[in-house]
């Protein structure tokens, strides 16, 4: 199993968080070329509580957020715009850790009039993206992270989200 899951609010049971990130991540993995049967990745779900205390912890953002990403080890591109360099197998199968809080799910689910199961599966795949080194901070590299999400997020049969 790609998706190692912890529940810490109970709410995710019923939005089927487990389910919803192995499917989100493996489907990214995949698109990308990487076998989902050699990598690791921790999801946890939480609250906005608890979300704001790491956002505050790691980012000195003490306010919550939809999710949080740690990845194992830096693997940003140099070159805006263009792929970082993916893992590769034999290495350590750790990518990372998300935090993804239901509240701040639920409420953007809502305002955008979207099926919390999507959001939830957008937001994991955007998650590993940034485990695998993507990120949104430059402009061209947006572009292509979201150009990726929008991709990964239609084979699953979900609307573009931008």
């Amino acid at each position: 199993m790609l998706t190692e899951t912890l529940i810490e609010d109970d709410r995710w049971q019923t939005a089927e968080l487990a389910a919803l990130s192995e499917r989100a991540a493996t489907a990214t993995l995949s698109h990308l070329g990487l076998d989902p049967a050699r990598w690791e990745i921790s999801v946890l779900g939480c609250d906005d509580a608890r979300i704001a205390v790491l956002n505050g912890d790691f980012r000195d953002k003490a306010q919550p957020t939809n999710v949080l990403s740690w990845p194992s080890e830096e693997r940003g591109a140099g070159v805006p715009g263009t792929a970082p360099d993916l893992p590769q197998s034999g290495t350590d199968p750790e990518l990372g850790d998300i935090a993804i809080a239901f509240d701040t799910c639920m409420r953007e689910a809502e305002a955008a009039g979207k099926p919390l199961s999507d959001h939830i599966t957008h937001l994991i795949v955007h998650a590993v993206l940034h485990l695998l080194g993507y990120d949104h901070i430059r402009d061209e590299d947006a572009t292509l992270m979201q150009a990726i999400e929008v991709e990964v997020l239609g084979k699953l049969g979900i609307r573009d989200p931008y």
